[in-house]
């Protein structure tokens, strides 16, 4: 998502928004000679329990520690600058953690230490409810695999990794611009494309269990009917997001794609970087 800085007749700052979209549980049976007994180490998730014990209870919610401590953050930035903040102050949040790319077009040594930190802490703003919950509910579907397969601390890596890629692709893409460039979209774009190289079977279904899949290769994943189809629609939509063509109530001037394509490619192209299954063998 990127707002333009705009000078009102008074001359007072005044920020224009929208939302960027910036957008196996196992039977085994011991065989005997009489009929086969189930056996006690894995017993069967359909089996009923037995009399007088209560069904074991699902969490309410099943997400990774990493996926769940990265919306807590999320969500308790903007809570802060929401609620706690007035305009002004969110405005003055925005512009020092927000990443602009003009910042780079200037010398360095002739302004403050945003420059600095802007390239990750933009991924952390966000400018509307309607921003950061589509932004959660993608994250939570494509990171979840992602942090199930490499970890908690290779996940923080990889965000911080693809959050610099996805501001520097936009900044490449709009070089000198005064946009200020904030949320989540491009990390989640990266989630997604990493995503593509092991969430599908060979048979193109999406894996229960995708974490222990073999990584695809970028061929593999081009013979994948499923894999295909998704990177193609993905890429569609925010070209057709680039020629003009807005999301129902959003703007499409508003739409930072040049980082979600960003993103999205560093994580299918460099994901297999951070792939501890198979550290040294990077397939790509």
């Amino acid at each position: 998502m990127r707002f333009m800085a705009l000078q009102s007749r008074c001359g007072a700052q005044s920020l224009t928004d929208g939302m960027g979209f910036e957008m196996s549980v196992c039977l085994r049976y011991t065989r005997t000679a009489h009929k086969p007994e189930r056996s006690s180490a894995m017993p069967s998730p359909f089996s009923r329990p037995p009399h007088g014990q209560k069904p074991p209870s699902n969490p309410p919610v099943n997400l990774p520690p990493a996926v769940l401590a990265s919306l807590a953050v999320l969500f308790a930035v903007f809570l802060f600058q929401q609620y706690v903040l007035d305009f002004a102050g969110r405005s003055v949040l925005w512009a020092r953690f927000g990443f602009v790319a003009g910042r780079y077009a200037l010398p360095l040594d002739q302004q403050g230490l945003p420059w600095l930190w802007s390239p990750v802490t933009y991924s952390l703003l966000h400018g509307s409810w309607t921003h950061i919950i589509f932004n959660s509910i993608w994250l939570a579907i494509f990171g979840a695999p992602v942090a199930n397969r490499i970890g908690s601390l290779r996940f923080a890596v990889l965000w911080i990794a693809s959050a610099v890629f996805s501001a520097f692709f936009f900044a490449a893409l709009n070089w000198g611009s005064p946009e200020i460039l904030i949320g989540a979209s491009g990390v989640v774009s990266a989630f997604m494309g990493a995503a593509c190289r092991f969430v599908f079977t060979p048979r193109g279904a999406f894996s229960v269990h995708a974490h222990i899949n073999p990584r695809l290769s970028i061929i593999q994943v081009a013979q994948n009917k499923t894999a295909r189809a998704f990177v193609l629609v993905w890429l569609l939509g925010n070209l057709a997001v680039a020629a003009g063509f807005g999301l129902v109530g959003v703007d499409a001037g508003n739409v930072a794609w040049q980082a979600h394509i960003g993103g999205f490619l560093f994580g299918f192209l460099a994901f297999p970087l951070f792939d501890h299954r198979t550290p040294r063998v990077l397939r790509f």
